[in-house]
């Protein structure tokens, strides 16, 4: 998936600046996709050159007009395009995977340091999207668009859980393990 759709995806909710933009990213996405806000507007002034995006700028006192960009036509003849396209997996690139392969050769106060680290980093996260949770489940009569945010927001509430249970399960691989042998 390119930056491009979901910024589209972004735009077909509702138009913003490039600013808005990212916060939305940091907000919102962050369980599934990560965007600078330099990228963020790096990629809105290609879709503007390829007709998928306009702006309207609008005046602020004191600083540079805002620009508020909306979805065109053509953007959204893209958006459907790439919608309908099968999506494929995502491979895996996770540098704790290759340090807990080569763990048995490795000192183990390493890589139980990494593995506490992560299991905090993961931790909170998941605490992050819980509050997220929490917010969404309070809501009395939701929206179309609100439940299918929470949806994208169970995935990552889910991909924090496996890695906190996958953590525990090689802490506990690694005390049994260091405990069985040989003194």
């Amino acid at each position: 998936m390119a930056l491009a759709h979901t910024i589209l995806a972004l735009l077909a909710q509702r138009p913003d600046s490039g600013y808005d933009i990212s916060k939305r990213f940091d907000e919102g996405l962050s369980c599934y996709w990560k965007a600078t806000q330099q990228q963020v507007y790096r990629e809105l002034a290609k879709m503007k050159s390829q007709g998928w995006a306009s702006f309207e700028k609008v005046p602020q006192e004191g600083r540079p007009d805002k620009k508020i960009y909306s979805i065109t036509e053509s953007g959204w003849a893209e958006l459907t395009r790439w919608y309908a396209e099968p999506t494929e997996r995502t491979p895996i690139r996770e540098d704790l995977l290759v340090k807990v392969m080569i763990g048995y050769k490795m000192p183990r106060e390493m890589l139980l340091k990494e593995l506490h680290h992560r299991q905090a980093l993961h931790q909170a996260q998941l605490d992050e999207y819980r509050t997220k949770e929490a917010l969404c489940l309070a809501e009395l009569d939701p929206s179309v668009e609100l439940q299918f945010k929470y949806l994208t927001l169970k995935r990552g509430i889910a991909y924090e859980t496996s890695w906190l249970e996958w953590c525990a399960d090689v802490l506990a691989f690694l005390e049994q393990y260091d405990a069985a042998q040989p003194t």
